[in-house]
C-alpha cells in the first residue's frame, strides 16, 4: 500500500470516487483537469504533484475540451482554448507532459481518459457541482481501474464540510463567520509545480498520440476556421476579451488597483463601472478566489488577525476591511459559495421544485393573472421586447457574454412577468443564460437565476403575477441608477 502524499491540501477538500486502489507501480501520475483550469492556486494540481513525488513517477495532466458538452459555442470554446493555449506554453519543455485535447465530433473522444489512466498510479480531477461535470465524473469512476480522486478547489469553505443547504444569504453568513477563520490559513500552494523536481516524462505511446492527437497551434488559438470546422454553435461568437490566467491577473489587478474603493457605493450603477468583472474567469477556473482574496487582502494590509471576533451574519464588519472591500467579499464568498452550497448536497438545484415552498405556492397562485405583455424565446433571445433598458441588457447578454450585475435582477423578473407562467420563465432565463453567459452554467448563475423566482429571499406585499415574491419595475431601476453612459452602448 503507498503512502498518502504529504501536501498541504486538506482532508476535507479530497473524495475517492470509487474503490479502486492505488497502483504504484505503474508508469505516471494523471491529473484530469475538468474545472479548476489553471497552474496556480490549485488544490487538485497539488495533490497530482504530490503523488507524482511521492511515487516517484512522471505527471502528465490532460486538459480536454468536448464537443458534446451543453451550449458548445464559440464563444465558450475559445475562453476555454485561450486558457490551454497559455498552459502548452508555460509547460513546454518543463518535466510535465501537459495534453491539450479537443475533440473534433461527438464521441472522438471517448476512451482517452481509460487509455490514460492504464497506466497511471492514480488518477486525480476537479470536484465541481454542477452542469454535466459530476455525472462525468461518476462515469469515469466507474470505469477506471486505478483510483480517481475528485479535489475541491472552488472556494474558501469546503464545500463539503456542511451537510446542511442553507437558505439564505444570513444564515450561510452567520456559518462562515463561524467556520472560515481555520480556513483562511489553508490556502493552496501558489505554485504547485515548483519545489522539489518532479520525474521527467516521456512522450504518450504512438498509439494514444494518433488516435487522440494534442490540439495543434491553430486550434489553440482559436482561429476562426479552426473553430468553424467543429460541430458547436457558431452563431455565438467569442467574447470580446480573452480567456486564461494572464487575463485574469490583469482584470484582478485593474480591479483591485482601480474600482475596489469604489465598489461599495458604484458596483449598482452600470455608468461607474465598478464591478470586478471576474466571473469568467472563476467560472473557468482560470483564476482561484483564494488569490482574488489574498491580493484583495494585501491591498488593504489586511491579516487575519483583524477579523472580528462576535458572529452576527452581518454584510459588514467582520472582515474589518474598507466598505469596498467588504462589500466585494460578501459577493465573492457569502453569495458565490451559497451557490456552491446548494449544488454540492442536492441535485434539484435547476428545477422549479427546489424554490422555496412558499414561493411555488404564491407563484402557482398568480400563474393565471393576465400579463399585460407575453413574448416567446425567440423574441427574448433577440431582444425584441417593448423596453429598451430589458434589450439592452439582453443585447450586453448577447454581446459581452455577460450582464451588469444591478440589472441581471431585473433582466430575470420582466422575464417572469413576461412569460405565461414562472416554469416557462424559468426555462427561458436557464437556456438565455447557459448559451450566452460566459460564466453561466456556475453554482453562482443558478443562484441569481432562482433568487428571481424566490430563492434567498422572503415574502413581499403581494402583487399581480409576482405574488409575494419580490417584484423589480424598469421605472425605479432607471431613477435608482446612473446608466445613460451604459444604455447608450447597448440600446442598439
Amino acid at each position: 500500500m503507498s503512502r498518502e502524499p504529504e501536501t498541504g491540501v486538506p482532508a476535507e477538500r479530497l473524495r475517492t470516487t470509487n474503490d479502486r486502489p492505488v497502483r504504484a507501480g505503474r508508469g505516471t501520475v494523471l491529473y484530469w483537469m475538468t474545472a479548476a483550469r489553471r497552474l496556480d492556486d490549485n488544490h487538485a494540481l497539488e495533490r497530482a504533484a504530490g503523488w507524482a513525488r511521492e511515487l516517484g513517477r512522471p505527471l502528465v495532466i490532460l486538459e480536454a475540451l468536448r464537443v458534446a458538452y451543453g451550449w458548445a459555442s464559440d464563444r465558450l470554446h475559445r475562453f476555454v482554448l485561450d486558457g490551454m493555449a497559455e498552459h502548452r506554453a508555460r509547460l513546454d519543455g518543463s518535466r510535465v507532459l501537459y495534453h491539450p485535447y479537443v475533440e473534433p465530433r461527438p464521441g472522438a473522444g471517448s476512451g482517452l481518459l481509460e487509455a490514460l489512466g492504464r497506466r497511471a498510479c492514480v488518477v486525480v480531477t476537479d470536484d465541481w457541482p454542477c452542469f454535466f461535470l459530476p455525472r462525468m465524473v461518476r462515469a469515469a469512476a466507474g470505469k477506471l481501474d486505478v483510483r480517481l480522486e475528485s479535489v475541491d478547489s472552488n472556494g474558501l469553505l469546503p464545500m463539503r464540510t456542511t451537510g446542511r443547504v442553507f437558505s439564505t444569504a444570513h444564515s450561510f453568513r452567520r456559518h462562515l463567520q463561524k467556520e472560515l477563520p481555520v480556513w483562511l490559513e489553508r490556502f493552496p500552494r501558489g505554485h504547485p509545480l515548483t519545489g522539489d523536481p518532479l520525474p521527467s516524462s516521456g512522450p504518450l505511446p504512438a498509439e494514444i498520440r494518433e488516435r487522440w492527437p494534442a490540439a495543434d497551434a491553430a486550434t489553440l488559438r482559436g482561429d476562426s476556421l479552426a473553430l468553424s470546422r467543429l460541430p458547436i454553435d457558431h452563431d455565438v461568437a467569442p467574447a470580446p476579451y480573452h480567456g486564461g490566467g494572464t487575463a485574469a491577473a490583469d482584470v484582478l489587478g485593474r480591479f483591485v488597483a482601480e474600482r475596489l474603493d469604489r465598489y461599495a457605493d458604484g458596483r449598482d450603477h452600470p455608468d461607474e463601472e465598478a464591478c470586478s468583472g471576474l466571473s469568467p474567469w472563476l467560472h473557468f477556473g482560470h483564476v482561484s478566489v483564494h488569490r482574488v482574496f489574498r491580493q484583495v487582502a494585501e491591498s488593504e494590509g489586511w491579516t487575519p488577525g483583524r477579523l472580528a471576533g462576535e458572529v452576527t451574519g452581518s454584510r459588514e464588519g467582520w472582515w474589518r476591511m474598507s466598505a469596498g472591500a467588504e462589500a466585494f467579499l460578501d459577493q465573492l464568498v457569502t453569495w458565490r459559495e451559497l451557490g456552491f452550497n446548494r449544488c454540492a448536497l442536492t441535485d434539484d438545484y435547476d428545477c422549479y421544485a427546489s424554490l422555496p415552498e412558499w414561493a411555488r405556492a404564491t407563484l402557482e397562485e398568480h400563474a393565471t393573472d393576465e400579463r399585460e405583455h407575453v413574448y416567446d424565446l425567440a423574441a427574448f433571445e433577440e431582444a425584441c421586447t417593448h423596453d429598451p433598458l430589458w434589450n439592452a441588457a439582453q443585447r450586453q447578454l448577447r454581446g459581452e457574454g455577460r450582464i451588469h450585475n444591478y440589472l441581471r435582477m431585473l433582466w430575470g423578473k420582466k422575464i417572469l412577468e413576461w412569460t405565461p407562467g414562472p416554469r416557462e420563465a424559468l426555462d427561458v432565463m436557464i437556456r438565455l443564460n447557459d448559451r450566452w453567459a460566459v460564466d453561466g452554467r456556475d453554482p453562482n448563475s443558478y443562484s441569481g437565476i432562482f433568487w428571481c423566482l424566490g430563492r434567498y429571499d422572503r415574502g413581499w406585499p403581494e402583487r399581480a403575477v409576482f405574488g409575494t415574491v419580490r417584484c423589480m419595475t424598469t421605472r425605479s431601476t432607471r431613477r435608482k441608477l446612473t446608466l445613460d453612459a451604459w444604455l447608450e452602448r447597448w440600446a442598439g
